[in-house]
């Protein structure tokens, strides 16, 4: 007697079933692989770039012809002839080299475009133009040039590309996300970009750099003022007759107009107290705990560790500017001493 023969397999449901479980778990874990392989390809990228970058400029640097250049354009035609680039941009056309749009840690987004000059785009204003460069390796920059370059030609230690420029990168080229932090990446001289703050959060502000006294800007002397006041870009009309905190905080965040209206310092006030009406640039009010939480970015940054000053870019005389107290419960207008060593300065981006 024969026996009956039994066929064994999948019945088209548990195939079914089977690739949707496939699915699912492909879903979950795919997307975290491909983010940990993109990390890992920009973190390579940028390590292999910088390390060729300082190269380049310490050839130059051994050469003595790092420094002596009065635009960015004369620079990077010089840099070229150390690292291979492939494409130049001038200040009018930096998004043919460089996305026109790029995205904060947070979210926000920034203007490439509008980093034409120096003062935009590094921390302090040189004087020179940011130029777009696209590398041979598909790198993409803006490069602003330090004419205040002091080349060490016999110093093996010398940091050539901290001293030298100011460049943000795009390891991802003309590619997504184009995101700070990510395939986006800065060297030290390049300021802050973007809001620290969201602007919606403090009357329409942008912040962009919260700089201390003495480390994050440096006083004016008498003859630096002096000079600045005759150049007439920064907006200074007068001078204090030694070290000078307040002239120091203009030129850091690139002149009066990029620094906080009295009325605005009043908007920050609300914001950190937690006011339910707005602030006036007069008005002092007395019994409001800071919120320490909203204003941490101003304490860390502060030489107390409970309150903090800020100037403002409203100047009074040669020995006054204004600026507003941020204590502990306390907050109001000062006409201060252009002298004080513990005022913040607050840089806005417009």
């Amino acid at each position: 007697m024969d026996r009956l023969q039994k066929n064994y397999g999948f019945t088209l449901a548990e195939t079914l079933i089977t690739l949707v479980i496939i699915g699912v778990v492909a879903a979950i874990t795919i997307p975290s692989l491909v983010k940990n392989y993109n990390e890992k390809a920009w973190g390579t990228a940028k390590d292999v770039f910088e390390k060729r970058l300082e190269v380049a400029a310490k050839q130059l640097n051994t050469e003595e012809k790092l420094s002596g250049y009065n635009s960015t354009m004369d620079f990077v035609n010089e840099l070229k002839k150390k690292i291979k680039i492939t494409n130049v941009c001038d200040s009018n056309n930096l998004s043919k080299c460089f996305e026109s749009t790029i995205l904060t840690a947070d979210g926000q987004e920034v203007d490439a475009t509008s980093l034409k000059t120096s003062a935009k785009l590094a921390k302090e204003d040189w004087g020179t133009e940011t130029v777009g460069v696209q590398f041979a390796n598909g790198i993409n920059a803006l490069i602003a040039y330090n004419p205040q370059t002091d080349q060490q030609p016999f110093n093996n230690q010398f940091s050539a590309t901290e001293a030298s420029m100011a460049i943000l990168y795009d390891v991802s080229g003309h590619k997504n996300p184009n995101t700070l932090g990510k395939d986006v990446n800065q060297n030290a001289n390049v300021k802050k970009l973007g809001c620290m703050i969201k602007k919606d959060l403090v009357g329409g502000m942008c912040i962009s750099q919260i700089l201390a006294p003495g480390t994050g800007y440096s006083p004016m002397t008498l003859e630096e003022c002096n000079q600045a006041v005759s150049d007439g870009e920064l907006g200074i009309q007068a001078c204090y007759y030694s070290s000078d905190y307040w002239a120091g905080a203009v030129k850091a965040c690139g002149g009066i107009n990029n620094m906080p209206t009295m009325t605005q310092l009043g908007e920050l006030a609300t914001y950190v107290y937690n006011h339910d009406s707005t602030i006036g640039a007069q008005q002092d009010v007395s019994g409001l705990p800071l919120d320490t939480a909203k204003a941490s970015q101003f304490l860390s940054a502060s030489p107390s560790s409970t309150a903090f000053y800020v100037w403002s870019g409203q100047e009074g005389s040669g020995y006054i500017a204004y600026n507003r107290l941020f204590g502990s419960t306390h907050t109001g207008l000062n006409s201060g001493n252009r002298s004080s060593n513990l005022t913040l300065a607050v840089c806005l981006d417009h």
